[in-house]
């Protein structure tokens, strides 16, 4: 990745122009980087990655109602409007939100991406109940911290997977059975669940299948993606075709086990960023940061991102 100085951002009338403090890293940087999503996310090159900030407003477009210039704030900017790596992006006030008041920059900018993409699986997707049963994957990642305190918090029972050395970090979160995948299998010990959240390999994914109840409910976000999806993303005929082939192996399995699935790829949304805010201001949901690099060591936040040994998030401070 090569570092460069670029023009202020051009701010449109709904624009908010953020000095960038703190960015988290994600493997959707690399994935996207190394052409992984240009099916479904057509980037042009050269581009400024990064999809988690945390900042201080500097200036705002002439119709933006909601935020007001020295506003700490933080957000997920929308897709073809990323560059948190950067010392400002602009980004429409319906993606931003307030910072939570007891976070740092740093702990701030480690939300956005993985607690929408909670949010959206859990809340707004799958309806998760009180008293209902989740599995969440690999628990001790960015998106399983924050999920399994979210699906805590709406009552369920959650287990996750991780390995041994992870276990007291998923207990503390509130993670009620552990697996460590390393030794055990899950499928062996997990029947009759109301929902899973996969974000793990396709052998992982038809396996999780078999744990659900009938009608239980599959929310991948680590794919395939499905016609649906195409369909919410406005893609064209061919892209449609291309997803409803790559998906018709899992959704015909689904249909036989009498469950569902669908593909998740979270999108920027403030105001359900507001919401999380108040869980987090509430003390509800604690980030979990697994390391802060400085700005110009974002080289090997990446590759640390990618090492997949991180325990909750890796943050760049960019101020």
């Amino acid at each position: 990745m090569l570092s460069a100085e670029m023009p202020e951002p051009v701010l449109k009338n709904k624009d908010v122009l953020v000095q960038v403090h703190s960015a988290g890293v994600n493997l959707l940087d690399s994935k996207i980087r190394n052409g992984e999503f240009k099916l479904i996310l057509p980037y042009k090159l050269p581009l400024i990655l990064g999809h988690d900030v945390a900042g201080v407003v500097v200036k705002v477009g002439s119709s933006v109602q909601k935020f007001k210039v020295g506003d700490e704030v933080y957000a997920r900017p929308a897709d073809h409007r990323i560059g948190a790596f950067a010392e400002l992006i602009a980004i429409d006030e319906n993606d931003l939100a307030l910072k939570p008041t007891n976070l740092t920059m740093e702990e701030a900018a480690s939300i956005p991406l993985v607690g929408l993409t909670a949010w959206q699986a859990l809340v707004e997707k799958a309806n998760l109940q009180k008293g209902q049963k989740v599995f969440i994957q690999a628990g001790s990642g960015g998106v399983g911290t924050f999920a399994i305190q979210l699906a805590k918090h709406l009552g369920a029972t959650v287990a996750t997977t991780t390995s041994a050395t992870n276990f007291d970090l998923v207990k503390s979160l509130g993670a009620d059975i552990i697996i460590d995948y390393k030794k055990d299998d899950f499928e062996t010990t997990l029947k009759d669940y109301d929902l899973v959240l996969n974000s793990q390999d396709a052998k992982t994914l038809e396996k999780s299948l078999r744990i659900l109840k009938p009608g239980g409910k599959l929310i991948s976000i680590s794919g395939p993606p499905d016609p649906d999806f195409a369909v919410e993303i406005g893609s064209s005929w061919f892209i449609k075709f291309l997803l409803t082939l790559l998906s018709f192996g899992v959704r015909k399995k689904a249909k036989q086990l009498k469950v569902n699935f669908s593909f998740l790829f979270m999108r920027a949304e403030g105001k359900q960023l507001g919401e999380i805010t108040s869980l987090i201001n509430a003390g509800i949901i604690r980030p979990v940061i697994d390391k802060v690099f400085p700005f110009e060591k974002i080289n090997e936040a990446m590759a640390h991102v990618e090492s997949g040994r991180a325990k909750g998030k890796v943050v760049v401070k960019v101020k």
